[in-house]
């Protein structure tokens, strides 16, 4: 009786598996689909698993790239509205190998250099449609991020705010610590008035 549960407990493990490895394999495009970055908490993800896929495929398409050369260059064409994570990407790569749509070569220091086949140059002609569409919503992302100050001044306003919440954690300051922590702070205010 034990031995029957356990061989339906692993035919349920292998089944999901098998389901999920499915969809990944057939792309979905569905905006149900897992997987996609979400640059902050609430946002809608920008893409799904078959529609990152197509970006990373015609990326190599243009020429043979490095995993990450392809996670720059989806930053870059997104004005930093978007960073895929490796997480995704490497995965994706893999996959795409698998399916023959990709070529893999080693190349200096071991990294895998990306270039694309007859199979991966077909897959993106039958969904042309398909990637045409999420170009658009990539163009319509990075002019929204112009808009917006740019990632790097983000990131340090945010680690200003990290390091004064660490420092005020630690203790009461004293009237010399104070002043010294506010005259880096009017420092760095009036060199940023300068620049």
């Amino acid at each position: 009786m034990h031995h029957s549960k356990h061989s339906h407990g692993e035919h349920h493990r292998q089944g999901h598996r098998h389901g999920h490895d499915e969809r990944h394999a057939h792309g979905g495009f569905g905006r149900g689909e897992r997987g996609g970055h979400r640059h902050g908490p609430g946002r809608r993800r920008l893409f799904d698993y078959g529609e990152l896929r197509l970006v990373i495929l015609s990326l190599i398409a243009e020429k043979p790239r490095h995993g990450y050369e392809i996670i720059k260059a989806i930053e870059e064409r997104l004005g930093g509205a978007y960073s895929p994570s490796p997480g995704v990407v490497y995965p994706t790569l893999t996959l795409l190998e698998e399916l023959g749509q990709v070529a893999v070569a080693q190349a200096e220091a071991g990294r895998k250099l990306h270039s694309i086949t007859g199979a991966g140059t077909a897959f993106l002609a039958e969904n042309d449609a398909a990637l045409r569409a999420v170009m658009v919503r990539m163009q319509e992302a990075a002019g929204d991020q112009a808009n917006n100050p740019p990632a790097a001044i983000l990131r340090a306003m945010e680690n200003v705010k990290v390091a004064l919440r660490l420092r005020l954690a630690e203790g009461r300051l004293s009237g010399e610590q104070a002043d010294a922590v506010a005259a880096v702070l009017d420092a760095a205010a009036v060199q940023i008035g300068r620049t």
